[in-house]
């Protein structure tokens, strides 16, 4: 195996990774004013579920976009300047969540919390859905001219709004918001006590079924853009991992949910790169202009010296991570706990978790 290929599954490593522990933190920060009812109990133990960890995941991205620079600088300069929009709405909603998530406590009245609150909604809400869109292009192709004839490393994204607002990159963005809410539920269930915990629980039961549908339906709609693959089987798995995240909801396992779910966002963040590969960015205008892992990547000296760097680095990062992990790993009690197998608010009955 080269050292591109290597570079490309390695930036695809980093981004399922980045999917699957920041989509929590969205998903969380999505329903903390619909599980959230009491402000001085249910949202902080909700937020405070994610407070050690969420700017902690956040590193994940700027590993996998660094990487992308530094080992397809070119794929890099399509990706970030052809879809500068989408992205600017990804950074500005980080940001506002980031600000809302430490200034939230910064006074003690409640309608300041409550603006930050609706802040910290929409902040998460318009990466998850932008994400999936951005991903979704990718994967479909953009309409591309070369800068420079013959050289395809100055491939140049035309791409309008209208290209990037199809109905495949639409239905990536919908899969992608409805995964991480699910997700965060059941990260609440797993991480909080009291009514928080049997709210989420709820929810995550609730959604489970349309979840699946939408998912099956974008990774149907994303094995047709390629010839059958192994990425079919990836495929099925994902889809199986949300329906035994409803079995183990429905037992009461909240940890094997949590770990179905992340296996479902996992599963999906795989098809689409192994979509991808051997391509980084297709070129619907023409296959000419197409972004390959050969013809983008960086010289291989570079390469190779970062892949001794990440050699050194990456364990430590990973080793800091888990720790911190391991460290936060109780759950966070609230004021009132509701009774084992109900609701606080007298709705049917769940397993109480074991």
């Amino acid at each position: 195996m080269d050292l591109p290929t290597i570079w490309f599954l390695a930036v695809a490593v980093l981004w399922t990774g980045y999917l699957v522990l920041e989509g929590f933190d969205f998903g969380v920060g999505m329903l903390v004013r619909v599980l959230g009812r009491d402000e001085e109990d249910d949202r902080e133990a909700a937020l405070g579920a994610i407070g050690p960890v969420w700017d902690g995941n956040e590193v994940w991205l700027i590993a996998a976009v660094g990487a992308m620079f530094a080992a397809f600088p070119a794929w890099y300069a399509a990706m970030l300047s052809g879809l500068y929009l989408p992205v600017l709405l990804v950074l500005l909603g980080l940001i506002v969540r980031g600000v809302g998530l430490e200034y939230r406590h910064k006074r003690s009245d409640a309608p300041w919390k409550a603006r930050w609150d609706l802040l910290i909604g929409l902040g998460s809400l318009v990466p998850a859905f932008v994400w999936g869109m951005v991903l979704a292009n990718l994967v479909r192709g953009l309409p591309t001219v070369l800068s420079a004839p013959g050289s395809g490393q100055n491939t140049v994204v035309t791409a309008s709004l209208g290209d990037l607002l199809n109905g495949y990159a639409l239905l990536g963005g919908v899969v992608t918001t409805a995964l991480f809410l699910l997700h965060g539920a059941v990260f609440l269930a797993l991480k909080t006590d009291g009514p928080v915990r049997y709210r989420a629980r709820r929810f995550a039961l609730r959604a489970v079924a349309p979840v699946l549908l939408v998912t099956v339906a974008f990774l149907a709609a994303t094995l047709a853009l390629r010839e059958p693959s192994w990425t079919t089987t990836v495929a099925w798995v994902s889809g199986a991992a949300l329906a035994a995240a409803g079995v183990a909801l429905l037992a009461g396992r909240e940890g094997w949910a949590f770990t179905a779910t992340a296996l479902a966002i996992g599963g999906l963040s795989v098809v689409l790169f192994g979509q991808l590969y051997p391509t980084l960015l297709p070129s619907t205008t023409d296959p000419a202009h197409t972004l390959t892992v050969a013809n983008a990547a960086s010289a291989p000296y570079t390469l190779g010296v970062m892949s001794w760097i990440a050699a050194v680095f990456l364990p430590l990062v990973l080793g800091y991570q888990s720790w911190s992990y391991w460290v936060f790993r109780r759950r966070l009690g609230g004021a009132r706990v509701a009774p084992a197998g109900t609701s606080d608010t007298g709705d049917t009955a769940v397993p109480a978790p074991r």
